[in-house]
């Protein structure tokens, strides 16, 4: 059984790299490098999993415009926000049709009532979905959603209302990210009607402009353009995702022709793309940070002065030098420096080995040892973690620690760190809205360390305290100042070490047209074209 699953499998890839090199314009083939969690970005968090789910199959009441953090409309096609800034009314767009397919077909275009069940299946504890496959809502819960929104109703079919506990800046930004997708409430009554609502997640249906239609684990995802899409069908017709996690072997299958988009190009692989005549590379400033994360609640990590140490032993610039071959910059705040609040005036950790060794000898810790997780697919942020692995234990072994390396494949990777069985790990993350709480926020916060994006497990009430004075106030100034404040208090506790700020790169066959670099790391494919 197992041969003939393999069979089936190789079969499916040639036919798809058979169709990549036929002379239709009309089928494109992105080679990917990891494949998704699930088919819900309410459920992840990683930038392969949002690629393959909000990017193609969904839809939210807002989005930000291509290439750019500018908010605007989308399901919703205008709204209006109360003068106290609590409620958030929402005209919706009418006539939006929910994808037709062999597993579903709609009798209804899309409502209010969708947008009720999209939020409250996360924000509702007894919503009959909330626990369906797993009930993990981590940007929703690690961005405190669940005590932010009060309510949110219906007005009438094409009117829907949040009411807000309380002033939050970044709301309507917010609403724009992938978790805040639309998911058709009809399917899923259908679904729970057949006691089998796991399918909501695995078998999509949303509004997107590209449809559902396979996905052969690890190797292939299979989408056709929605011909009813509100803004005008897609130019390309079929879309596969070639999942590819080696970039040497993306980067063949480019100059091969076997995919016309490949994802995280290798850097030493950049000179060599830019000197083929038959491929184009696209470069921006990443709104990105890799880090060291050091989970706080092990015995081991608990003391500052052990974290500061490890700060302090780690020769980052070495790293930019061979790892990202000078496309990078070294990091030394949590948010990137292109980002608004970033905090110029902090002083990084410079590598000091001997002082690393004196802050291990003041903690009264000896014999250190730790498991270091290095990331298994390569990202923006770090394209090579095996090699980053390799440098960190040997930087370490100089001031007497003891690393063990370890990975596991991308979910597995994503899901035990989130649940805090590591002691180091290696991890990033590309922003998703521009705003600065949705590094420090997510990735610091107390609700962030329930909610498992916060990797490190830190939770500071010092910290959340401005994090959270900065989202109620309106004045971008007095923003500006609290989390440059928070920037510092993250410093002196170091619960990470601040690897890199790493340039965004796509690289392309020269007659793909149409596609804009998103500064949020992601892949869209509405838009683009191939040319004849």
């Amino acid at each position: 059984m197992k041969k003939l699953t393999i069979l089936a499998a190789a079969i499916f890839l040639l036919a798809s790299c058979k169709s990549v090199t036929s002379k239709k314009a009309d089928t494109f083939v992105y080679c990917s490098e990891g494949s998704p969690t699930i088919f819900n970005p309410q459920l992840v968090t990683d930038g392969a999993s949002f690629n393959a789910t909000t990017e193609t199959i969904y839809d939210k009441l807002v989005n930000f415009e291509r290439g750019t953090t500018n908010v605007i409309p989308e399901l919703a096609q205008a709204w209006e926000i109360s003068k106290d800034g609590l409620e958030y009314t929402f005209t919706l767009r009418k006539g939006v049709k929910f994808h037709t397919t062999d597993y579903f077909k709609p009798t209804r275009e899309f409502n209010a009532e969708d947008v009720l069940f999209s939020v409250n299946r996360q924000l509702d504890k007894k919503n009959p979905y909330h626990m369906v496959n797993g009930g993990s809502y981590e940007y929703f819960n690690s961005m405190d959603m669940g005590n932010l929104i009060k309510k949110v109703e219906k007005l009438d079919d094409y009117t829907v209302k949040f009411t807000l506990s309380k002033r939050e800046a970044p709301f309507l930004a917010n609403l724009a990210m992938g978790f805040m997708s639309i998911l058709s409430k009809e399917y899923a009554d259908k679904l729970l009607a057949a006691k089998t609502p796991e399918l909501l997640d695995t078998q999509p249906i949303g509004t997107g402009p590209f449809i559902y239609q396979k996905y052969i684990k690890d190797s292939t995802i299979r989408y056709a353009a929605n011909p009813e899409y509100f803004k005008g069908a897609a130019d390309i017709k079929k879309l596969v995702f070639a999942i590819t996690p080696d970039a040497s072997v993306r980067f063949q299958k480019l100059k091969a022709g076997e995919c016309q988009f490949v994802s995280h190009p290798n850097p030493v692989d950049i000179d060599l793309m830019k000197q083929d005549k038959s491929i184009k590379v696209v470069e921006a400033p990443g709104l990105n940070v890799g880090y060291l994360a050091m989970n706080v609640e092990n015995p081991k990590l608990k003391n500052k002065l052990v974290r500061q140490a490890i700060n302090y032993a780690l020769n980052k610039s070495s790293y930019i030098k061979a790892i990202y071959l000078g496309s990078a910059e070294v990091a030394k705040n949590p948010i990137p420096p292109t980002m608004w609040s970033y905090n110029d005036e902090v002083k990084d950790y410079d590598y000091n080995p001997e002082k690393a060794k004196e802050l291990l000898a003041q903690s009264g810790q000896k014999n250190l040892s730790f498991e270091l997780w290095t990331l298994p697919v390569s990202r923006p942020y770090n394209p090579n973690g095996k090699k980053m692995g390799e440098l960190i234990q040997a930087d370490l072994a100089k001031v007497g620690i003891k690393v063990k390396l370890v990975t596991y494949d991308w979910p597995t990777y994503l899901e035990k760190s989130k649940n805090g069985e590591h002691e180091l790990l290696q991890l990033g993350w590309t922003g998703d809205n521009g705003d600065p709480d949705n590094f420090l926020n997510v990735l610091l916060s107390c609700s962030g360390t329930k909610a498992g994006s916060n990797r490190s497990r830190w939770c500071n009430k010092s910290f959340d305290k401005l994090i959270d004075e900065a989202k109620e106030t309106s004045d971008k100034q007095k923003r500006i100042q609290y989390y440059m404040q928070a920037q510092e208090v993250f410093k002196e506790y170091a619960p990470w070490v601040t690897l890199a700020h790493a340039k965004t790169f796509r690289a392309m066959r020269d007659n793909v047209a149409g596609y804009k670099i998103s500064p949020f790391g992601t892949d869209a494919f509405y838009g683009v074209k191939i040319k004849e």
